[in-house]
């Protein structure tokens, strides 16, 4: 079969004097017929190329999924009446919600479902019945389409409902549903909604977002349950196409936080969980470049008010410092009435604050890693902090779910690319730390690999840092081929995540290298500012950097090289492959951001508005002229010198337009034909999302795919 041929039709771009040819811009109508057509036809083409590989895939697939045990389960969080916990039973692709009732226990209270992401370890004396009610079965939520997703589940302050929302196509518009737990019924639906929630105090109330035509979520809404949707009510809309705005209930119970937020610039509103019809008050105004969030502290005990708040912020403090100012009661404040609590350390980038009755954690990156730091209730009491650090070798450490303020113990979650999930419960006044539950991957053994972090030198002088992991009999002597990974944008960071599918690249010999690269999280915001806007040619030097560092230095063959990333890592791929080419002996770019400068021109795109100050506003002519010079569509690598391409889309993707990757593939094909063979577009044209197959099968088969494609041109020679 030769790869589909797409129609070339004239139309020009002009902007600012400058002519950018776009000849298939046609693609541009997602629900044409011929547009359609043309997905189809590569779809085909791909499915055909997969034939050759098939015995391929079918083994990854066999190994993959046996590193999948049958039956595994979360660390549970503990209410009034009840503790939750997550379930996969028999072998199930999809993930069951589940409580078991337990002793009444006088010395916990009532504790509201909380969205941040922060557990509870705190098991007290109440006990547990054997029989674990089942609240929610993910697997039974879809329309048939194979795909199904879930944006929220937090269930209310009287244990009595679950919210819950679904997406069933992969295009990020949730299903919203009110569960009666009594009953088991789904009692009230709302059929458009995004992520983020909070129940009112009362659980007669239900806050959530609604996104626009473009997918920004702007508005909080508040439903009363029994009413139809149509009666719900804005609380909060924002204007602003830059700005999205969230929500979530405080831990402690006494307030839903809101907050609006652009790239560089916040605003956060107080609503009284107890008066859920009163109106939300700004906790500190909105300021140009300013960006905070907030958390809450009841008064001490024996103390009347309405407590305090905690503030991370970055104003005057790149990575950012914490903050104290009082709760705004009945009228708006600004930020003068917030206090310095602990100063920036231009060291550390201090990400987050979550309050406890007795404690304070903060959430912290330091040194390329995370680590968790417990502070007495009142800061600058002279009392030493406590920090906590992964216990696995490149691992990450973070705070697990949980809904109890007055906790004594918090549970953490440690887990790296090869180490599976440990729970444990931490004291939250020693620090001292105990095993609640340990995940295992059938056939596989952590001891058989080794993680090393190692630094390279980019083109300016700055040293990039890349984690490198592979089998303990794969010698970094320059015989091993490598998968190079990276991403680089929106101070993201690709936290170490256990890979069921990991292990069998690595046993069949390859390196593979996570690149920390400017324009990610990994070094801070420091780090991640020196790698956009102007800025951004950073973020694709560093990941070559590290490439021609690896080859440079003997640990892997430098002619076996290739790179994957994915939708602003896919960008990434685009721009090395047009720039370096002759690096890489194949490319993965998965639903890869490549037709910047146009879709930045098209504020009716979905979230352009609220990119421009991420990649720049094309309007400005400054920024059309950064943006273009590396603009993988316009910046095409010479005929001939081209290394095979995989590239992926989804039809429903709703943050990469799929037509984004459709003209990317179709102009590399037509300036280079004896090569496009070599090209294959894996588009979903039916359910699919922007991450690829939901589902914990789906997501090893999808890799499973991924690396037979991968593994005939990295030719490894070593099976351990």
């Amino acid at each position: 079969m030769q790869p589909p041929t797409a129609p070339r039709r004239a139309f020009v771009h002009a902007e600012h004097g400058v002519l950018r040819p776009d000849p298939y811009y046609w693609m541009h109508d997602a629900s044409s017929p011929e547009f359609l057509a043309y997905l189809a036809a590569e779809r085909n083409y791909y499915d055909a190329s997969c034939a050759d590989r098939a015995d391929l895939t079918s083994d990854l697939q066999a190994e993959m999924r046996a590193r999948l045990p049958e039956q595994a389960r979360t660390a549970a969080w503990r209410r009034l009446r009840f503790s939750y916990y997550t379930r996969h039973v028999d072998g199930s692709d999809y993930a069951q919600l589940v409580r078991e009732k337990h002793q009444f226990d006088t010395s916990t209270t009532t504790i509201p479902e909380s969205g941040s992401a922060v557990a509870d370890g705190n098991r007290r004396s109440g006990g547990s019945s054997a029989e674990a009610e089942l609240l929610l079965d993910v697997g039974t939520l879809g329309d048939g389409s194979g795909y199904v997703d879930l944006g929220i589940t937090l269930v209310s302050p009287d244990e009595d409902w679950l919210a819950y929302s679904v997406d069933a196509t992969g295009d990020e518009v949730f299903r919203l549903r009110l569960r009666n737990l009594r009953t088991g019924t789904d009692e009230d639906r709302i059929e458009r909604s995004y992520y983020g929630g909070a129940w009112s105090a009362d659980s007669a109330y239900f806050f959530y977002t609604v996104h626009d035509e473009a997918y920004r979520p702007y508005e909080v809404r508040r439903h009363r349950l029994g009413d139809p949707a149509t009666a719900d009510v804005a609380v909060v809309t924002e204007p602003d196409d830059r700005f999205e705005v969230n929500l979530r209930l405080t831990r402690s119970g006494e307030a839903i936080l809101i907050w609006s937020e652009s790239n560089t610039t916040s605003e956060c509103w107080w609503l009284d969980a107890h008066a859920p019809l009163g109106v939300p008050h700004s906790v500190g105004g909105r300021r140009p470049g300013v960006r905070y969030r907030v958390e809450h502290q009841r008064a001490a005990v024996g103390r009347a008010g309405p407590g305090s708040l905690l503030i991370v912020t970055d104003h005057e403090a790149v990575e950012g410092r914490l903050m104290g100012a009082p709760v705004p009661v009945d009228k708006d404040q600004d930020s003068s009435t917030w206090r310095e609590l602990v100063a920036e350390n231009p060291s550390e980038r201090l990400l987050r604050v979550d309050a406890f009755a007795h404690a304070c954690v903060l959430s912290l990156r330091t040194g390329g890693t995370t680590e968790l730091r417990i502070l007495p209730r009142d800061i600058g009491g002279g009392v030493e902090p406590v920090g906590l650090l992964s216990e696995l070798a490149g691992g990450e450490l973070r705070l697990a779910r949980s809904t109890s303020y007055d906790a004594d113990e918090i549970t953490v979650h440690d887990e790296s690319w090869l180490h599976p999930a440990v729970w444990s419960a931490v004291d939250l006044r020693t620090g001292v730390r105990r095993e609640l539950l340990r995940r295992t991957a059938p056939t596989h053994d952590p001891a058989a690999y080794l993680t090393e972090r190692r630094a390279f030198r980019s083109p300016d002088g700055t040293p990039v840092p890349a984690t490198i992991l592979r089998h303990r009999d794969t010698p970094l002597d320059g015989t091993a081929p490598a998968v190079v990974y990276g991403y680089g944008s929106y101070e993201a960071v690709f936290e170490p995540e256990w890979d069921p599918a990991l292990p069998s690249l690595l046993d069949r010999g390859v390196v593979y290298v996570h690149t920390h690269i400017r324009g990610g999280g990994e070094g801070g915001r420091g780090w991640y500012l020196d790698g956009k806007l102007d800025r951004k040619q950073h973020t694709f030097d560093d990941h070559i950097a590290v490439a021609d560092g690896l080859a440079a230095a003997g640990l892997v063959d430098g002619r076996r090289i290739a790179t994957r990333g994915l939708s602003a890592g896919g960008l990434l791929q685009g721009a090395v492959f047009g720039q370096r080419p002759d690096r890489w002996c194949a490319v993965l770019a998965e639903v890869p951001f490549v037709d910047v400068v146009t879709t930045m021109f098209d504020a009716d795109t979905p979230l352009t508005a609220t990119e421009w100050e991420e990649w720049g506003d094309p309007r400005i002519r400054e920024h059309f002229d950064w943006m273009s010079a590396y603009d993988p569509i316009q910046n095409l690598p010479p005929a001939g010198s081209r290394p095979p391409l995989l590239v992926t889309g989804a039809l429903h993707d709703p943050r990469v337009m799929v037509r984004e990757p459709a003209k990317w593939v179709a102009a590399l094909r037509a300036t280079d034909p004896e090569w496009s063979t070599k090209c294959l577009f894996r588009v979903e044209t039916g359910a699919g999302a922007h991450a690829g197959p939901s589902g914990r099968f789906g997501h090893v088969d999808y890799e499973a795919e991924i690396y037979a494609w991968l593994l005939p041109r990295l030719r490894p020679v070593t099976r351990h």
